[in-house]
């Protein structure tokens, strides 16, 4: 069982988008800019860590980035059987699973970032990761402190994020070091996400969420409040708790696991849930796809037979199936002949990119060929797919 995760806000970093702009998923970018009037290609090519930071810019380009790899993901055939997202990433999942529209998932993304940043103006608040004791430890440090401060995610076990007034997070802090925290990070961020000093962002937000058509997901999506799997119209509730809600995401992926998950695949800028994923469940298989060269690793994973990567009906990709991907960057010129149910040898001469031929490495029956004459295509983008038996 596949399971497709999504970054919030912290992943980013400036130019994250580079390495997508020759990718036939970068036309995203041109529809999301029309639909806010904005220039997104800006944003995820030339903005500056300081501005990319600032909450709003943080949101838009993670979500935005997330989509554009996840849409190359689709274009392989890759299909998960849940989703989840970490904050932010709740709104990518809820697109992932049909549940929003793109354009709709896209203008509440830029209201929430607006409502969170102004938030922030209203009340000056951090956050602080604490590493290395228990959830309930971390709880008693936050009691015992006489100040506004409140857990806000739970990441993974040993791994606690805490938020609120900065005078009570940097005292919380302290009581967590006296009660064995191996380390208490300072987190640099303009708010208190996740506590009771977003009420001003969730209630701003709520007429633009409950005014959004939510639909029946094609597929369970876990919410961040309480870590459970939903699909219908229980989400505007859901989004609207968010923003004031702490980040259930250990539990988030504990019950993913019990449900049958075998396979997590973080998609967008950063592999900071793939890093969680591994260290509450030690015995899953975790990927995270980034930038278009991880797309042929995700499918060599995949097409891998193990009994960590098990194959649930729904999902496309067998061990008896191969991608051929391009050598270099250029332009693809396809062979004349090519088209669904042609046998190939090894050698077989796919087209070229550039000057360079394409080759199929194995031997199979053609399923597709996955870029179009005249596309300019990536080092390692898959040009076609195979089944070898």
């Amino acid at each position: 069982m596949i399971v497709f995760t999504f970054p919030g806000q912290g992943s980013q970093k400036p130019g994250m988008g580079d390495a997508w702009r020759d990718h036939p998923s970068w036309e995203l970018v041109a529809d999301a800019s029309s639909v806010l009037g904005r220039d997104l290609e800006h944003l995820l090519l030339h903005t500056e860590a300081e501005e990319l930071t600032r909450t709003d810019n943080a949101q838009l380009s993670t979500f935005l980035t997330s989509l554009i790899v996840l849409d190359a993901v689709e274009r392989l055939g890759v299909e998960p059987a849940a989703a989840a997202g970490h904050s932010l990433g709740e709104y990518t999942a809820l697109v992932a699973s049909g549940a929003l529209a793109f354009e709709e998932g896209l203008t509440l993304v830029a209201e929430r970032g607006a409502a969170m940043l102004d938030a922030t103006t209203a009340r000056v608040g951090t956050m602080a990761a604490v590493l290395g004791l228990d959830d309930g430890d971390v709880e008693v440090a936050c009691a015992r402190v006489d100040g506004d401060v409140w857990v806000a995610n739970y990441n993974a076990p040993g791994q606690v994020v805490i938020a609120g007034d900065p005078e009570a997070v940097a005292q919380a802090s302290a009581v967590a070091k006296e009660l064995g925290a191996k380390k208490v990070m300072s987190m640099a961020v303009s708010g208190a996400f996740h506590t009771p000093f977003m009420a001003p962002a969730r209630d701003r937000l709520r007429s633009a969420i409950e005014s959004a058509d939510l639909r029946e997901a094609d597929l369970p999506v876990y919410a961040n409040v309480d870590a459970r799997a939903h699909t219908g119209a229980e989400w505007t509730e859901l989004l609207n708790a968010q923003l004031c809600s702490p980040v259930r995401w250990r539990q988030t992926l504990h019950n993913i696991g019990d449900a049958g998950a075998t396979v997590f695949v973080e998609l967008g800028p950063g592999s900071v849930l793939t890093g969680m994923a591994k260290r509450t469940l030690t015995s899953t298989t975790t990927l995270a796809v980034s930038t278009p060269d991880d797309l042929d690793k995700l499918l060599t994973a995949l097409a891998s037979p193990s009994e960590s990567v098990a194959v649930h009906e729904g999902e496309h990709l067998f061990a008896t199936e191969r991608m051929v991907v391009s050598p270099a960057a250029g332009v693809f010129t396809p062979a004349t002949d090519l088209a669904p149910g042609f046998v190939l040898s090894p050698g077989t001469v796919l087209g070229r990119v550039g000057e360079q031929e394409v080759r199929s490495p194995f031997a199979g029956t053609l399923v597709g060929v996955l870029a179009v004459e005249g596309e300019r295509v990536t080092t390692s983008q898959p040009i076609a797919w195979l089944r070898t038996a």
